[in-house]
């Protein structure tokens, strides 16, 4: 009799503990369902006609190819903080206001014609535990100007991605209102002086609002709104550069953001470390990363008008532009909502 007692009692513990366990799993699946789909209404909120409507503008004949420190590029400017304005985005409480004013002699170069005093614009917004941990969304609001009185309008280069800027912090600002703000604070940083060498990141770099220890990662934006000629027959692509590089964790993370939200190539061509064309040096992150900060780059590569007064709004595939800019939207939710900051564990190289 008394091992029959202890047997039904063993039955009766090893089902409370099975029962338990599937429970907990549901729960545990229901949480990251639940998760999954606050993601997805926030990301969708990211669409093809909003970007349409702002990149007319920012890369319109208006902007005079938003050359670096000259009128048309601050006239742009001016359009992204009234955007961020009409959104309740501000600037950072850190800074007095919209500008980190880049001066004509740190972009001074031997070979290069001088360039006008210029401007960094940033927007912020705090996050709700730990605000001090900084995620840097970058892309770079100039171009080449006008050449022969004719208007490189930058539509691609870099307009597709300074818009995804405005429609990404659009989509953290309607989380915020609905309580679900990000943890970690996310800083949109449209730098300038890109196309002369890099100089606005570099600046920031140099002289960080916020130290850049306290960096958890820089997403660059540069060049998301068409397809290469590597790609003829989809746009359903991203090229991924540096990813791996100082972080392997940044690496994963960006792929599972990818194969649960918006489910691209990701194409990592540019980030062999004996690329020819060196793209991993040639744009916005590479400041941040030869500084110790995990960063990434999103690019759809090189078509037929890059730098020609034929990269026009008209051309860009907006369809692709929205689904590239819900990636970095995911990936910086991803990196702003996580537990632990993420860890760097490679040498960059």
């Amino acid at each position: 009799m008394l091992t029959k007692t202890l047997i039904l009692m063993k039955k009766i513990v090893l089902s409370t503990a099975i029962l338990t366990l599937v429970l907990g799993s549901c729960s545990t699946a229901q949480k990251v369902t639940k998760d999954q789909d606050i993601v997805s209404n926030y990301l969708n909120t990211i669409t093809a006609p909003e970007l349409s409507k702002h990149l007319y503008i920012v890369a319109g004949d208006d902007m005079e190819g938003r050359n670096t420190g000259e009128p048309g590029q601050k006239k742009a400017g001016k359009y992204l903080i009234e955007e961020y304005k009409k959104m309740g985005v501000s600037f950072p409480e850190a800074a007095t206001d919209w500008y980190q004013k880049v001066p004509s002699e740190f972009m001074k170069r031997g070979f290069s014609p001088k360039l006008n005093d210029s401007e960094n614009i940033w927007a912020f917004i705090k996050g709700r535990e730990k605000p001090e941990e900084i995620v840097v969304i970058s892309a770079h609001y100039d171009h080449v100007g006008m050449k022969n009185g004719e208007v490189y309008n930058g539509a691609d280069d870099d307009g597709s991605g300074t818009v995804a800027l405005l429609e990404i912090a659009q989509a953290f600002k309607e989380a915020t209102k609905k309580g679900h703000g990000p943890k970690r604070s996310i800083l949109f940083l449209h730098v300038t002086g890109e196309e002369h060498g890099l100089h606005g990141s570099r600046f920031y770099s140099e002289n960080p609002l916020f130290p850049l220890k306290n960096t958890v990662a820089n997403i660059n934006i540069d060049m998301i709104g068409r397809r290469d000629t590597l790609h003829p027959n989809t746009n359903n692509y991203i090229y991924v550069i540096g990813s791996d590089r100082l972080s392997s964790e940044l690496h994963t993370i960006n792929e599972e953001a990818n194969a649960k939200y918006t489910k691209m190539e990701l194409d990592y061509k540019y980030n062999d470390r004996n690329d020819p064309e060196r793209i991993y040096y040639r744009s916005d992150h590479y400041n941040f990363a030869k500084n110790g900060v995990p960063a990434i780059f999103f690019f759809n590569g090189i078509h037929a008008d890059y730098h020609k007064a034929t990269d026009t709004p008209d051309k860009i595939e907006y369809d692709a532009l929205a689904k590239r800019a819900q990636l970095a939207f995911a990936l910086a939710w991803e990196l702003a909502n996580r537990p632990e900051k993420i860890k760097v564990d490679r040498d960059g190289k």
